[in-house]
């Protein structure tokens, strides 16, 4: 998905199709969110199949949709690829599952989590990180996006207790999993690739449950962690676990990546910001955060209405499929002054929904910000300038905004 909006021009909303892939591919979807958050805010669209969908695209919308579960429930499904298809893994699926118990069980994993617990893992991910960034210092064509895929299972891999020997696989399950029509990632149809890759990884957290459980302990992995979680005095179930796993793999490797490259192509098309960067760590903070306002990796996600909801100066029916544009609450110019400016001294950045709102806020949060935070800290540090060595190429896919391809060529960074 292009970043940075081209010229603005007319626009017809009727006419617009927000589940046409090439929008996202080779297209341009900011100035249609533009046009929505002040014309249309709540917006009605019919597919071919029959299927339909309401979009919310302002921020206090997609916020009230994400945030408020009576409403808006997370039961049917919450991707927009499973539009039409209730979810059968509701209730057991914590991003599947609503309150309270997603409470009891989220409160159970995120122990393992939060800032202070992930604080430990700060020496292991910087050494990982930098490891990551020293091909692109050898004055060679580096692929950051490619690359940059890898990147969560290099960091989070050891954390998660997955053996090297995995990674690759797994990475390539769960691209397969948020851009099935990809061609980089697609097996057969769209469906085929969605069902392949589902049954993989839960089959993977399934065996590896086993495995764990017949050599008679863990090694205090989080993935060891949920077979010892406990909610309402009571284990996981092994469904439970396996499904929980898949969504943590899932998560691990969505937003960092692609996070990642979308803000480096930011600071390589405004060499000023990146100069900032260097110049003051103190704006290392509001880098991450910017860049996640900017990218917004996980394009949307999608809710049920319970009953007739009003919202966006119209009403959503019962059983209604709701999709909330994150890409465009993190551009909504009541929140961000001059949205489409990608500015690294930003005051209210870190108001962004990246990591969603609400109940099933990221859980994996604090380890991403840290991840991301220590990425750019070497970024600046060790580079002094970075320049685009071919055509970025995007993703395909109308859930995770991101690219596969984007060709740099850096330079090591002088000391003084």
């Amino acid at each position: 998905m292009r970043l940075t909006p081209g010229a603005a021009r007319d626009i017809d909303l009727d006419s617009v199709n927000l589940f046409d892939l090439d929008l996202y591919t080779s297209g341009d979807p900011h100035p249609i969110w533009d046009v929505m958050r002040a014309q249309s805010p709540l917006h009605h669209q019919v597919l071919a199949d029959g299927r339909e969908f309401w979009s919310v695209t302002r921020y206090d919308d997609v916020c009230r949709v994400l945030g408020d579960y009576r409403e808006f429930t997370s039961e049917r499904g919450t991707v927009v690829t499973h539009l039409g298809e209730d979810d059968i893994a509701a209730g057991k699926l914590l991003t599947s599952t609503d309150p309270p118990r997603h409470t009891q069980v989220r409160r159970a994993i995120g122990a393992k989590l939060t800032a202070r617990a992930v604080a430990s893992w700060q020496d292991r991910i910087r050494d990982a990180i930098v490891r990551f960034l020293e091909p692109a210092l050898d004055g060679d064509t580096f692929d950051l996006a490619e690359q940059a895929l890898l990147l969560p299972a290099i960091v989070t891999g050891p954390l998660l207790g997955i053996p090297e020997r995995d990674w690759q696989e797994l990475v390539q399950l769960t691209a397969m999993v948020t851009a099935p029509s990809d061609p980089h990632f697609q097996h057969g149809s769209e469906a085929a690739t969605l069902a392949i890759s589902h049954h993989e990884l839960v089959t993977y957290v399934t065996e590896w449950v086993k495995q764990r459980r017949s050599a008679g302990g863990g090694d205090g992995s989080l993935l060891d962690h949920l077979m010892s979680v406990r909610v309402g005095g009571a284990p996981l179930t092994d469904e439970e676990i396996a499904l929980d796993g898949y969504s943590i793999l899932l998560g691990a490797n969505v937003t960092t990546p692609h996070t990642v490259s979308g803000t480096v192509l930011a600071l390589i098309e405004r060499p000023e910001q990146f100069e900032k960067a260097q110049a003051d760590p103190s704006l290392l903070a509001n880098l991450v955060e910017e860049g996640l306002r900017w990218a917004s990796a996980a394009c949307n996600f999608m809710r049920y209405a319970v009953n007739d909801t009003r919202i966006g100066g119209g009403t959503v029916p019962a059983g209604g499929a709701v999709v909330a544009w994150i890409g465009s609450a993190n551009r909504d110019e009541s929140y961000f002054p001059d949205p489409h400016q990608f500015d690294i001294t930003r005051s209210g950045a870190n108001r962004q929904v990246a990591f969603g709102f609400g109940p099933h806020y990221c859980i994996g949060a604090p380890l991403a910000r840290m991840t991301l935070g220590i990425f750019f800290e070497e970024l600046v540090q060790r580079f002094g300038s970075i320049e685009l060595a071919g055509e970025p190429q995007h993703l395909r896919s109308y859930f995770i905004a991101g690219m596969t391809h984007l060709p740099i060529v850096a330079q090591k960074r002088k000391t003084p």
